[in-house]
């Protein structure tokens, strides 16, 4: 991966385009496309780039661009209509995918130009510095899937199937052979306008019924691997037909000049897959990678090393551990259980605070306040040379409060109705709050020093805590050293509600690890700039630390002075 051989860490800024950049100020709940509008492809120009690189940012993750079902009706434009009835939201789910050969209509200004708008879009991330990332939905697809965008001789999903067998490894699909589908709470509707399936083909979150409940991903169906939900048997010999396909796909986008792809519920689809898969696809393009959404963690050694995969999703650890901490009463000490669980692939995982299934920091059902997640940022974003990942709205303090249509008051930015992010229109329009303006300022000091500084780039990592048992309040304070070619920055994070003013103990066990002899260093503060010094010594070294509540500092260490 280009990003390890030349010292650089991830930074990656996910936006969805149909929300970021719409400044409707008038949006109705579960408003239309008229009513409330929709962000554009051609909106993301070179300054909103140029603005976002300046965060520090490498990568934008664009998601919700690939087709998807949708209420709107892009008949006049020579789109078949959905059926509304099976589309979650007025705008669809961007994870119900309706043809994986086109983008959607929504973020075009000219529909029929769409794809040309989003090549453009691509071409002028990378004049801006920065990589392009989408989704690839692999395990799933919207209830009327069909592609009309499709290379010409290209079966489509379900073409050759036979519906008349429940698992059969050259089908796309899995059928519930000799049932209607007849999900259990959702209107299907009546007459002409009613939604028909038979038989019934498997729900996406593994439900092999016809009837799914409403909090099952009703909108989708499952793809078939190659595996028998029954018995679990395999039959990967010959390639299953799904297989190609979604190698064509990737081939496609590949084709398009993305740089990557956020592989929705990768583990729901064997791993045995990516192996054959992202081998083909990077011996076209070495240079692309792949990010898994995985939450077994299990499962992570065998989707890295076999897989194929560069980063994993690291939700069930870090950030769980995180958000417990912050608001369940863990001890922050659990966080060394965390790198220990990753221990050898740590390399491999994506840190964040946020993203589109996670609940803003600032909401009401988090932390209603983002400055009180200050020091699990720094540690999300310093505790490993691992990608970090930030979500648009995010920097500002996005906080959440509306209940926009399918997506009700939950603490989420939707991603299934038309609407506007207030934080993010007030930056667009240049009006941002004091507070957001003081915010995304510390987001840039972090996200900049992530690459600026050596050692937090690519040093490696040394747990402090095993000498700090007295020193710190381990409930409330986690301590480490990141460090290389003989430099270190002491990171120290209080989740506390209290100052905390002690001396960090460094053992010699530590700067033999660093390779630093006895002597005293420069010392630098690189949230603040302040510039001391400090003296290693063959006794263990205790370094004076002030630290305000729910807060955190980067100490510098390097050149010696005497």
């Amino acid at each position: 991966m280009n990003e390890k051989k030349e010292n650089k860490k991830a930074i990656i800024y996910q936006l969805m385009p149909r929300w970021f950049t719409n400044c409707n100020d008038h949006c109705v709940k579960d408003g239309t496309l008229r009513q409330n509008g929709s962000g554009k492809f051609n909106d993301i120009d070179g300054k909103v780039l140029r603005s976002i690189k300046s965060l520090g940012a490498t990568h934008m993750w664009y998601t919700g661009v690939i087709e998807h079902a949708t209420a709107t009706d892009y008949s006049r434009q020579g789109i078949i209509p959905c059926n509304p009835h099976v589309v979650k939201g007025k705008a669809g789910s961007p994870y119900a995918i309706r043809d994986y050969y086109d983008v959607c209509p929504d973020l075009a200004v000219k529909v029929k130009n769409r794809m040309a708008e989003f090549e453009a879009l691509i071409a002028r991330t990378h004049q801006a510095g920065l990589k392009a990332i989408i989704d690839f939905v692999p395990n799933h697809v919207a209830r009327e899937y069909e592609s009309d965008a499709k290379p010409a001789g290209t079966p489509d999903l379900g073409e050759n199937d036979n519906p008349m067998m429940f698992f059969d490894p050259k089908n796309n699909f899995y059928y519930i052979t000799g049932q209607e589908f007849a999900p259990a709470g959702v209107d299907l509707g009546r007459g002409a306008d009613a939604y028909h399936e038979f038989p019934a083909r498997a729900t996406g979150n593994d439900c092999y019924t016809a009837s799914p409940g409403r909090d099952d991903w009703y909108e989708t169906v499952k793809l078939n691997y190659g595996v028998d939900p029954w018995n679990g048997s395999t039959h990967f010999d010959p390639v299953p037909p799904t297989w190609t396909r979604m190698l064509e796909i990737l081939l496609f986008w590949a084709g398009k000049g993305v740089d990557g792809f956020r592989c929705d519920m990768a583990h729901m689809v064997p791993v045995a897959f990516w192996h054959w898969a992202i081998a083909r696809v990077k011996a076209a393009r070495p240079d692309i990678i792949f990010i898994a959404e995985i939450y077994d963690v299990g499962l992570y050694w065998s989707y890295i090393h076999e897989g194929g995969f560069d980063y994993l999703y690291d939700k069930v650890t870090l950030y769980d551990t995180l958000r417990g901490i912050m608001c369940d009463g863990w001890p922050a000490s659990d966080l060394s259980r965390c790198w220990q669980t990753v221990e050898g692939i740590g390399d491999n995982m994506l840190n964040f605070l946020e993203n589109h299934d996670e609940q803003r920091v600032a909401s009401r059902q988090f932390l209603g306040d983002p400055w009180l997640a200050m020091p699990a940022l720094v540690v999300s974003a310093t505790i490993s040379r691992c990608p970090f990942m930030l979500y648009a709205g995010q920097e500002l303090g996005e906080r959440a409060d509306d209940a926009e249509g399918y997506s009700g008051h939950d603490g989420r930015t939707t991603i299934f109705d038309y609407w506007s992010v207030p934080a993010l229109r007030r930056w667009h329009q240049g009006k941002p709050l004091p507070s957001e303006r003081r915010l995304r300022a510390m987001y840039r000091k972090l996200l900049r020093l992530c690459n600026s500084e050596k050692t937090l780039a690519c040093g490696q990592f040394f747990d402090l805590m095993y000498v700090n048992q007295h020193t710190l309040d381990t409930r409330r304070q986690y301590a480490y050293l990141r460090h290389c070619d003989g430099m270190m920055t002491l990171v120290v994070a209080n989740f506390g509600d209290n100052d905390v003013d002690t001396a960090i103990n460094i053992p010699q066990h530590a700067l033999d690890c660093a390779h630093m002899q006895h002597g005293t260093y420069r010392l630098q503060d690189l949230l603040t700039g302040e510039v001391t010094s400090v003296t290693l010594s063959s006794d263990d070294t205790h370094i004076p630390v002030k630290i305000a509540p729910h807060s955190a500092i980067l100490c510098k260490i390097s050149a010696l002075l005497t």
